[in-house]
């Protein structure tokens, strides 16, 4: 029973950490990565969004194109 409760608390932090790997995937095309961003948004509990932003704030500091997406985060 353990191991079940610990695949049900690291499940989600696999999902924003697979959702940060994509970003940076698609980050060469500002269509796709808001396209990428709404799904993630989407998907994510509401604690995981909120990592997200700090991330994407940081991550998008060198990458003028993008910081129309942080609308979507309501930032």
């Amino acid at each position: 029973m353990p191991l079940i409760h610990f695949n049900l608390i690291s499940m989600p932090r696999t999902m924003l950490e697979y959702t940060k790997t994509i970003l940076q995937k698609v980050s060469f095309d500002v269509k796709l990565f808001t396209k990428e961003l709404k799904k993630a948004v989407s998907r994510l509990m509401p604690s995981e969004i909120e990592e997200l932003k700090i991330w994407l704030q940081s991550y998008i500091l060198d990458k003028p194109e993008l910081q129309q997406s942080l609308i979507l985060l309501k930032i």
